[in-house]
């Protein structure tokens, strides 16, 4: 079992995770399940990576019921439709295209009525690819608040939270807006532990954060006294109640809305996990909630690997580890990079010289951070290659540390987004007498 060999496996596995987060059959088994001949209208809106792809689902499962609909799709995912109009926009920074799309979708579920549907079509992404700014902050000045908090290392719920209380349309008020219409939100989930007023913001779920747990974030972080001065002004106002809060969960609103993840992490764990045992491995899915800094998430996994290989455990070689989740960055350098390629170059420092052992990582949405690779792939001799990771990693350069070997995933625009998949394979010293499939390209 060669190093080429296990690269080779990891790719496989990685494409029937992708496979199983298809969020097109997702949406289509969902809709065919119900019955919307009841409605006068049907509106359809969202937001997110994966919105073309569902998108069309929806036009396949609905037709002619839909009367108009406007989707925000990160540059580059799209797709044919005929019903529903996809507005391309900037991630993971909110652009003017994604604010004015942001308006045109608040006009459409405000101008929906008693006995329609707005049809709320959110994955991961929608939190910066619908930046409706509250009043009377700019678009400019909710950048830098993006920028900042992305930088700073907070997690996905801390950055959401901001995000809710500086919006006039995440944190339910998507629902408010739509009321009294029926509200339907169908969720791909790229979140930890799925909470629906996580994902994309929950522009339709009850938001339990306050004005009062934004500012605490931001202070928390160092980051308070940085932000705009509209921003801070309107958290305090915030806090003395002269502005609404976001509607909470006994909001009498939200007994016309229904909230569904209709996909998530676990699901593509399951699959690559399948996989890993057809191609003859001893498979174990450790965990699809993974969090935290990612340096020290690759540590933890690669000293698994070294264990796996010295003592056989938790699973014995050929073994195949799975983990799902997203962890963060905290930015110290001036380089290029993403989650998925400090892991797995973090992982690379602590795996060099170990045989047959190789660490892959990849977002399902097929980009990784502000570059067009989804991630990256390195082995026990990756440092062998290039001694120099030290000084990339602490650069945060981990694009151009593996694109000199030639180790980066590049996968293009998957359609789908439930978050990270990273696998750890260690091999046998001999031939294994487990059945292995024949070689395949790493996507």
């Amino acid at each position: 079992m060669t190093n080429h060999l296990l690269r080779q496996q990891a790719g496989r596995i990685f494409r029937a995770a992708l496979k199983a987060a298809d969020p097109a059959g997702a949406v289509m088994r969902y809709l065919k399940r119900r019955d919307y001949s009841r409605y006068r209208n049907v509106y359809v809106i969202g937001a997110g990576k994966a919105g073309a792809t569902m998108a069309q689902a929806a036009e396949r499962a609905l037709g002619p019921a839909i009367a108009a609909g406007v989707v925000n799709v990160k540059d580059g995912h799209t797709a044919p439709l005929r019903r529903i109009e996809l507005n391309e926009c900037g991630h993971p920074v909110p652009d003017e295209r994604g604010a004015a799309g942001a308006r045109r979708i608040a006009e459409m579920a405000a101008a929906a009525g008693k006995g329609d549907l707005v049809l709320c079509l959110i994955s991961g992404g929608a939190s910066a690819l619908m930046p409706l700014a509250a009043a009377p902050i700019t678009l400019e000045e909710k950048q830098a608040v993006t920028r900042l908090l992305l930088a700073s290392g907070a997690d996905i719920h801390e950055i959401n939270a901001v995000r809710k209380h500086i919006s006039g349309i995440k944190g339910g008020q998507l629902a408010r807006l739509a009321a009294p219409a029926a509200v339907e939100a169908l969720l791909l989930s790229d979140v930890i532990g799925d909470d629906i007023d996580v994902i994309g913001s929950g522009p339709a779920a009850p938001d339990a954060s306050t004005f009062a747990a934004a500012s605490e974030i931001l202070r928390r972080y160092g980051i308070l006294e940085r932000v705009p001065a509209a921003v801070r002004e309107r958290l305090e106002r915030g806090e003395r109640g002269e502005i609404p809060e976001t509607p909470k969960p006994r909001d009498p609103l939200f007994a016309h809305v229904r909230n569904t993840v209709v996909g998530g992490n676990r699901l593509a764990l399951e699959a690559a996990r399948r996989r890993a045992r057809r191609l003859g491995f001893h498979t174990l899915v450790l965990a699809s909630e993974v969090e935290g800094e990612t340096r020290e998430v690759a540590r933890m996994h690669a000293a698994m690997a070294r264990e796996v290989a010295k003592s056989g455990q938790p699973v014995k070689p050929p073994a195949c580890l799975i983990t799902g989740g997203e962890t963060t960055v905290t930015i110290r350098g001036n380089g290029l990079g993403g989650r998925n390629q400090e892991f797995v170059l973090a992982a690379a420092l602590d795996i060099a010289g170990q045989e047959r052992t190789v660490v892959f990582s990849a977002g399902t949405d097929g980009t990784d951070g502000p570059t067009d690779a989804a991630g990256a792939v390195a082995d026990g001799d990756t440092l062998r290659r290039n001694p120099d990771g030290r000084r990339y990693l602490d650069a945060n350069d981990s694009y151009h540390y593996f694109e000199t070997l030639g180790d980066l995933v590049k996968t293009g625009p998957t359609g789908t987004n439930v978050m990270d998949v990273r696998i750890v394979l260690v091999g046998t010293r001999q031939r294994s007498r487990s059945r292995v499939a024949a070689p395949a390209a790493i996507p």
